[in-house]
């Protein structure tokens, strides 16, 4: 019996120890992948736009996010109180939607498709210049996009005949966290094309435009405020400048936020013509899903 009671012992110490042996076999691809920063959660920057404006988080490479904007085209203080209760907050009204698909190349690059459901697609590219770091108080992208109305030109149906069709943007995007509570956002921007009226033709035919944006979180919560500016400083720029504001909550892979803006525009070349000559002001959400 001793011997029996010695053999199981070790037949049950050997058997305990094979699966612990090959957890750390598997050990070192799981920790290369936590070495990898972009993985990891900022917990200053959480989403890679703020309403429409870009930021400076980036994709890791191989990675994908999903997102999707949404504008109700019903004005805030349109009719009466009662008539906005009864149409839901504007929820019964159309809306401009957009579904985007973000993909990291590789480190510090990541390209962008956005399309919206007056048919336009922005193609858009970031790549990283600068990391910020504790000697360099700011990180610094590169930003091209080039929008297409009508599908990207694929599309036979032309709003306004004569119209151009395609809009090019150049800009950078530079950016600044404050710890892991806030995150701050400067945005130079060239449009060109923007003027895509050919009875508007004397008004410029580019837009250069400095996007100003904040994100900041609340306390040590996963909640936060946030508000962005478009101003227009040269060229064409009908209508109002951009201004949008809100609050998100991050979920996990998710990050939800409602926001009021003046302008239904989530493009470029959209915010660079500006919200309507109204006064107007629009509910609206964003909603986006990283893939890691």
């Amino acid at each position: 019996m001793p011997r029996m009671g010695m053999l199981v012992c070790s037949l049950v110490t050997l058997l305990a120890a094979t699966p612990a042996g090959a957890q750390t076999a598997a050990a070192p691809p799981v920790a290369t992948q936590a070495l990898d920063p972009d993985l990891r959660p900022a917990p200053a920057e959480p989403d890679f736009t703020l309403g429409a404006l870009p930021t400076t988080l980036r994709v890791p490479a191989g990675k994908g996010v999903f997102r999707m904007t949404h504008r109700f085209a019903r004005p805030i203080a349109a009719g009466s109180a009662g008539e906005f209760f009864s149409d839901f907050f504007g929820f019964d009204s159309s809306a401009r939607i957009g579904i985007e698909v973000r993909y990291g190349i590789r480190p510090g690059l990541q390209a962008a498709i956005h399309r919206t459901n007056d048919r336009t697609i922005q193609m858009t590219g970031q790549m990283e210049f600068l990391a910020e770091t504790d000697r360099l108080p700011f990180a610094a992208q590169g930003l091209l996009a080039i929008e297409g109305r009508n599908n990207f030109g694929l599309s036979d149906e032309i709003a306004i005949p004569g119209a151009k069709v395609f809009s090019t943007t150049l800009g950078a995007v530079l950016s600044h966290r404050v710890r892991d509570q806030a995150a701050l956002y400067v945005q130079p921007l060239l449009v060109l094309n923007s003027n895509i009226d050919p009875a508007r033709g004397g008004e410029g035919d580019y837009t250069a435009m400095i996007g100003f944006g904040g994100r900041f979180r609340l306390g040590q919560s996963r909640a936060y405020v946030f508000a962005e500016v478009v101003p227009r400083v040269a060229g064409f720029k009908p209508g109002h400048e951009h201004v949008s504001f809100g609050i998100e909550k991050r979920m996990g892979g998710h990050v939800f936020q409602f926001n009021i803006s003046n302008a239904l525009g989530t493009t470029m070349g959209q915010l660079a013509r500006g919200g309507p000559e109204t006064n107007d002001w629009f509910i609206g959400f964003n909603l986006s899903r990283k893939f890691y």
